[in-house]
């Protein structure tokens, strides 16, 4: 029984690991493609106007503000995605396009370029 017993423990174990390492791998994939969208002048075009502490972010603009600690701008995760779906709900006269509202990134876009800028 104690060996039946330790068997599924180590059973539980390695898939609690294994589920990890996949949400680990997703959320890497997530990452690229909201840096892909952010970085591409004619997706996001957000590089245009932010600036950001990444090397893949030449000619980056200055427009809009930096994109630096989003963490302790936005501790809720969701703030920044609502800031990102329709900055005009904040700022009605921002400059900023609404991406969401407007259609001009999808759900899933949206979702990456928040991954993506809340690690800095």
């Amino acid at each position: 029984m104690r060996k039946l017993k330790t068997l599924l423990c180590v059973t539980g174990l390695l898939a609690m690991l294994s589920a990890g390492s996949a949400q680990a791998a997703g959320q890497e994939e997530m990452i690229e493609m909201g840096k892909a969208v952010y970085l591409n002048k004619s997706r996001g075009n957000c590089v245009s106007c932010h600036q950001i502490d990444d090397p893949d972010a030449t000619q980056a603009g200055n427009q809009g503000p930096p994109i630096v600690a989003m963490k302790q701008r936005f501790p809720d995760k969701a703030v920044l995605r609502a800031q990102v779906w329709d900055a005009t709900v904040n700022n009605p006269i921002t400059i900023m396009p609404p991406l969401g509202k407007h259609w001009i990134l999808s759900e899933a876009e949206i979702d990456a370029v928040v991954e993506y800028v809340y690690q800095f």
